[in-house]
């Protein structure tokens, strides 16, 4: 993650998956509220979205992994260095450690969809203790950094730490849309916060930041509202947006359905008349 694009790569994941989750919870709200109570059995195509979500999670974390150990300057899975006596690359390791949580949560969302071997909301606990791991190794990532670089890094604990919380409590409190979507809107308010990380630190043009500047670090908190409001506006279009398309697809399908069945009394008031016809 030493420069932008190592922050871009997982700022776009996370950006994407809380996309992800807003269109997903939103689909089974629908599916919930036109079935009878007592059907809990998820149909093949939502199942075949969280194991879809569970396999995007196992890959990605199995490559964020492999790029932090094996990048040209990685610790190459070497974790102490007996000859220097030092440890090796630890930020690369707590990077790595971070994505193994993340691939462990991916595969439980694929064994709790294929199996009822576990309980009912084993995947949201894993997912919450997945990004509470992130928030507890970068509470520990920024020692002896300049205020401005320990400052954007700190942040990213408002919403790695709230979307931890917001999880576990789906754990007691299942299919709670609003506690859904605020843990899609957490998920996209940190995919846009790393972006801004990349650009504090790495800038792509322009003047470098100055990152002992007080007026800086007052700027970028200000910035980090202004992310908020976007993460919550992204989520409230989303959801009109899948939810508008939801709902027309669900009256064009039950017209089409009226259709058929006007099509079929037609005929057979045809055949009756044509019958009587015959008769006569």
């Amino acid at each position: 993650m030493a420069n932008f694009g190592g922050h871009a790569i997982p700022g776009s994941f996370f950006l994407l998956y809380g996309l992800w989750l807003t269109v997903k919870h939103l689909l089974q709200l629908h599916w919930r509220r036109s079935q009878p109570k007592a059907r809990n059995e998820m149909p093949p195509f939502l199942k075949k979205m969280e194991y879809f979500e569970g396999g995007l999670q196992i890959f990605a974390a199995f490559v964020g992994i492999m790029v932090e150990q094996f990048v040209v300057d990685g610790p190459h899975a070497h974790l102490y260095d007996k000859e220097n006596d030092s440890w090796v690359k630890l930020m690369n390791w707590q990077h790595s450690t971070m994505y193994l949580f993340f691939g462990i949560s991916g595969f439980v969302c694929v064994v709790s969809t294929a199996s009822k071997l576990l309980p009912v909301g084993a995947d949201r606990f894993a997912l919450s203790v997945a990004l509470f791991v992130e928030g507890f190794l970068f509470y520990h990532h920024v020692a002896h950094r300049p205020h401005l670089d320990a400052h954007v890094h700190t942040l990213l604990l408002v919403p790695v730490f709230a979307g931890s919380a917001s999880t576990m409590l789906e754990v007691f409190k299942r299919n709670h849309i609003i506690l859904e979507l605020f843990k899609a809107g957490m998920f996209i308010l940190q995919g846009s916060w790393f972006y801004q990380i990349g650009f504090v630190l790495y800038p792509l043009r322009g003047p470098e930041w100055k990152l002992t500047l007080s007026d800086n670090v007052m700027f970028v908190t200000m910035c980090f509202c202004w992310h908020l409001a976007a993460a919550m506006f992204i989520v409230a279009a989303t959801s009109a947006l899948v939810w508008f398309t939801v709902k027309r697809c669900s009256a064009r399908g039950r017209d089409i359905e009226i259709g058929m069945r006007n099509v079929g009394s037609n005929s057979s008031s045809q055949k009756a008349l044509l019958e009587e016809s015959d008769e006569e």
